[in-house]
């Protein structure tokens, strides 16, 4: 199976869904994205690794970890979103030490946090982009620019996504509602609209 680079678009969230954001991942050569709901830790975590200027006053984990990892000679070479499962996205980790090469099994959030602190490159399957990608008509870019992301923005409260509540909406109901979530640019309801579909095409 081929592999197709992703590069991260940004970041997006909604006042009305508390704790819930949208890491939306855009393939290289290409318009389909990648929406990936993550907690609130790890949207800050990539978010001050994004915004270059920022510096938090104690390192966070993936800081912790990437100084670990610098202090040890272990490099962070790419990361590879390699199974999507009721929803859910499985990552790896490939690092290397002393000409060793290891493969690491991580959250994508998590490994997507280290991916920006190591510049190292973020890929997926083509059957997943396949199945999971949706192509956004984003009216204003300004709305995912990276540079719009503060400290303050961002709570470190960490929420557990809320269950499904599509179980009694046909999959042309859901094709529509997704159609108008990547209308309204909420794409935190579409990636979760998207995850219903992909579940019942099973």
């Amino acid at each position: 199976m081929s592999l197709v680079r992703l590069n991260i678009k940004g970041i997006s969230y909604s006042q009305t869904q508390s704790g819930a954001y949208a890491l939306v991942l855009s393939e290289e050569d290409g318009e389909r994205t990648l929406p990936i709901i993550i907690g609130a830790f790890e949207a800050q975590s990539i978010a001050i690794a994004l915004e270059k200027e920022i510096k938090p006053p104690r390192p966070l984990t993936h800081d912790l970890f990437k100084s670990f990892a610098d202090r040890f000679n272990i490099i962070v070479k790419q990361v590879i979103i390699h199974k999507l499962v009721d929803g859910v996205f499985y990552s790896s980790l490939i690092c290397e030490c002393d000409k060793i090469e290891e493969i690491i099994d991580a959250r994508t959030s998590d490994a997507i946090a280290l991916a920006t602190r190591f510049n190292a490159p973020i890929f997926t399957f083509e059957n997943i982009l396949d199945k999971a990608g949706i192509i956004l008509k984003i009216k204003d870019e300004s709305k995912l620019a990276k540079s719009k992301f503060k400290m303050e923005d961002l709570v470190a409260d960490v929420v557990e996504e809320t269950a499904s509540t599509f179980s009694n909406e046909s999959l042309k109901e859901l094709n529509e509602q997704l159609e108008q979530a990547v209308n309204n640019e909420d794409y935190e309801l579409a990636a979760r609209i998207r995850d219903e579909i992909s579940k019942r095409d099973k």
